[in-house]
């Protein structure tokens, strides 16, 4: 499917606004690179989180780890770098969950998630203008804690690895 006609109306710094023509409809399409999403588990069993502030929605989420693919990045590549510069984490077996569009009313973000596991302990090293607060969850606690989560991609993530839990492992990468 492609629309009657496109332009960007708008040319920002992560995003773009792509004005299309379906028809006699017009949308407006946030153009986003994608993002990976990373459920995170160290050698100690506990889920690490991370609580920041969100204008958008004007409070602090807590949200896995996540962040923004850079230009010809893989996501593998990416969720390391993310997962590492957040939280301090490194290392561990992971695994390629899936991908899905967050907001596909109105944007065409594609998130890569990954479970993470096995992983060591380090520092974090935002970026200047994250703040951020390292939230750690006992991992058998997921299930009775995921009702303080209001953002979508870690309600995802999370329900996913609890259904893992239940399942079995997947197939395996990096």
């Amino acid at each position: 499917m492609k629309p009657d006609s496109a332009r960007t109306v708008y040319d920002g710094k992560l995003i773009d606004v792509t004005l299309e023509r379906w028809g006699e409809h017009e949308r407006e399409i946030v153009e986003h690179p994608g993002a990976v999403a990373i459920v995170a588990i160290d050698r100690d069993g506990m889920l690490t989180l991370v609580r920041q502030r969100r204008e958008a929605v004007r409070r602090d989420l807590l949200e896995l780890p996540a962040g923004t693919l850079e230009a010809g990045e893989a996501p593998l590549v990416c969720a390391r770098r993310e997962l590492e510069e957040e939280t301090g984490l490194t290392g561990g077996t992971w695994q390629a969950v899936t991908a899905f569009y967050t907001t596909p009313g109105f944007c065409r973000e594609r998130m890569h998630l990954f479970f993470a596991e096995d992983l060591e302990r380090g520092e974090p090293s935002p970026e200047s203008d994250e703040e951020l607060e390292v939230v750690r969850w006992a991992k058998n606690e997921i299930a009775m804690k995921v009702g303080e989560v209001e953002d979508a991609k870690t309600l995802a993530g999370l329900f996913l690895y609890l259904h893992k839990l239940e399942a079995g492992d997947a197939h395996k990468v990096g």
